[in-house]
């Protein structure tokens, strides 16, 4: 790992604040611990009778004295290092040999798995402390002997993640490439899978010291582990028991310091599992929240009311530690009643998270809206408190996803699905909203629908689940529905079918409809206006075959150029050269410049905005094409 990725490994850590405090406690802990030898403590293995049993706060004694007049805060210090050490030890000692097993069984699978997880197995039948109170017994009393018990029960833990980890990585592309580039399997294990398995080592080691050390200071509870003089804090503790009416401080200090110790090493180690999951290296170690984050000037009042829907100088970021991802940058959109706008564009241009910037559906943490309104009839949804923008998330205005298996429960027949859907905004009997779902299903054209309300996402076919999906947003007659690519994963048949029934529906119901596609055909079919969006930002817009017929925009003709023409062989598809721009630092100008085959050097320079062509077709270009396409 660079420079770079252990300042935001810390930075991820420390976001955590139950983590960072857990951190602080235990470097302090272990700097007092492994100071001892500097400090001026007394001798934590002279007695002296007249002494014993002093009350904490006594003068030459903080924390008193046990019942042979030893020092309890110098015991304390040294039986803290001591327990340190022996549960450090155990930790790694049991990740190298219980990883290495896991790796290998994992890798190879077959008899040596099968051989080798059988045994894991018997180990783990026996309970932890009876297992280890048998090593022991043979071994003989010792804190060595309690170091290797307490290592020996907690191989098997390691062993078995580590290989339930291999057994995924084993078989992922990557693995195959190796061997086909000719490297033998320990090279494999070496270079491919370690590197992969180790943050879930560090992980597991993370999570397991403190258990260590609660099983190292049980067997010196029970005069197994660390013989006298020597003193740890389960000795510690076993001793004070027996004080604990007469003399309590005695067995009280050796029990908080256990508690201090494995309590901050939980939650240091909560917090070393998000730093390094790299599902959370976007900066976003808690839950996301119901609602985008809002981090906005007070928005002005419509003044009136002139569109559906009307989205004004929409800015969406996603805020990575320093950095700062311009998702959307000033989109403005309005949709009328009936009317479908197509969203187009290439992947990582801003079309998905538009669509759910409008109904506060970007994750926060990162995502963060820090500008713009969207009004649903004159009311602003973004300054909406949750119960209202809930009760307009499938009701008023419905979304439907690229995937359905994302909107589908598999655990949950559709009917159950669907009935969910309608009790959760309309309060109707059991036996009507059974009726509902039917209905919808039949709305969708899904065959024999009183037999298929009983199925489960697994049984049905990608394009029956899909039009599911859409049974599911007509369910509360919405005046909006969001479709984010909902034909992408379809055939080609199955798309026609889905478009036909997505544009008889807008038809019959007068729903509007905003598309997101990166599909010019789809979009000549099914949409009344088109809006073109690049690095964030609506570049062109217009009706439909305004803009197919006459783009303005350098980047919208290249588009078009890459969709192919039937029974036309004789035109050339030309791919539009590089790539987008990185959204944490877009340049001033036009962003598609760079890439851009008649930019000028005035395309590098200032805010571009968008400028009408016609009343009803505007371009964000400095140089708008003149010719037809």
């Amino acid at each position: 790992m660079n420079e770079a990725g252990i300042k935001l490994g810390f930075r991820l850590l420390f976001r955590n604040r139950l983590a960072g405090f857990g951190a602080v406690v235990l470097v302090l802990v272990i700097c007092v611990a492994f100071a001892a030898p500097l400090l001026p403590l007394h001798n934590p293995d002279l007695t002296a009778p007249a002494n014993r049993l002093l009350r904490p706060l006594t003068a030459g004694h903080l924390l008193g004295t046990d019942h042979l007049g030893r020092d309890l805060l110098a015991r304390l210090i040294w039986g803290t290092q001591l327990s340190l050490m022996v549960g450090i030890s155990a930790s790694l000692i049991a990740a190298v040999i219980g990883s290495c097993i896991g790796i290998i069984a994992g890798f190879f699978g077959g008899r040596i798995d099968n051989l080798i997880m059988r045994g894991i197995d018997m180990l783990m039948a026996f309970p932890y402390i009876l297992l280890a109170l048998a090593i022991v017994a043979v071994l003989g009393p010792g804190l060595i002997n309690a170091l290797y018990a307490v290592t020996i029960v907690n191989i098997p833990f390691f062993a078995r993640n580590i290989r339930g980890v291999t057994v995924g990585i084993t078989h992922r592309e990557f693995v195959d490439a190796a061997r086909l580039s000719g490297m033998g399997n320990w090279r494999i294990i070496w270079s491919e899978i370690l590197p992969n398995v180790l943050p879930v080592i560090v992980i597991a080691m993370s999570t397991t010291i403190g258990w260590m050390i609660l099983e190292t200071a049980g067997l010196s509870f029970l005069g197994l582990g660390s013989q006298p003089p020597q003193a740890d804090l389960g000795s510690m503790l076993g001793e004070g028991r027996k004080l604990l009416i007469t003399a309590p401080h005695a067995s009280i200090v050796p029990g908080v310091m256990i508690f201090i110790i494995v309590m901050s090493i939980n939650l240091l180690g909560d917090g070393v599992r998000d730093a390094l999951d790299p599902r959370l290296r976007s900066g976003a170690l808690e839950r996301p929240s119901a609602v985008t984050r809002l981090d906005r000037k007070l928005p002005h009042e419509a003044q009136s009311v002139q569109s559906l829907l009307e989205v004004d100088n929409l800015h969406t970021h996603f805020e990575v530690g320093d950095r700062v991802y311009r998702a959307v940058s000033g989109v403005d959109l309005q949709v009328n009643a009936g009317e479908c706008l197509g969203i187009i564009g290439e992947s990582g241009s801003g079309k998905s998270v538009t669509a759910l910037s409008l109904l506060g559906l970007v994750a926060s943490p990162p995502g963060v809206i820090k500008a713009g309104t969207v009004r649903l009839e004159g009311k602003d949804l973004l300054s909406a408190d949750f119960e209202t923008l809930r009760s307009i998330r499938g009701g008023r205005i419905s979304y439907i996803f690229q995937d359905p298996l994302s909107t589908l429960h598999p655990l949950y027949s559709i009917g159950e699905q669907l009935i969910e859907a309608i009790d959760c905004h309309r309060k109707v009997s059991k036996a009507e909203a059974l009726s509902q779902a039917i209905n919808l299903l039949k709305q969708v054209q899904i065959p024999n629908p009183e037999a298929r309300i009983n199925n489960y996402p697994h049984e049905l076919s990608g394009g029956m689940r899909q039009r599911v999906s859409i049974a599911m947003a007509l369910a509360n007659d919405p005046d909006i529905i969001i479709a984010d690519e909902p034909t992408t994963a379809l055939d080609v048949t199955v798309q026609a079918q889905i478009l036909a029934l997505l544009s008889e529906l807008r038809q019959h119901r007068k729903l509007a409809l905003i598309f997101i596609t990166h599909d010019f055909g789809v979009v000549a079919q099914l949409c009344d206006r088109i809006a073109v969006m690049y690095a964030g930002q609506i570049i062109e817009t217009g009706r439909t075959e305004e803009v197919l017929d006459r783009p303005s925009h350098p980047y919208t003709a290249r588009l078009i150029d890459c969709v192919p023409e039937p029974g036309s062989g004789q035109r050339r598809l030309t791919a539009i050269s590089g790539l987008p721009p990185a959204l944490d630092s877009l340049a001033q100008g036009c962003h598609f410049a760079p890439r851009c085959n008649i930019a000028r050097e005035a395309c590098k320079k200032g805010e571009l905005s968008l400028s009408d062509v016609s009343d009803t077709h505007s371009v964000r270009c400095n140089y708008p094409l003149e010719s037809s396409a």
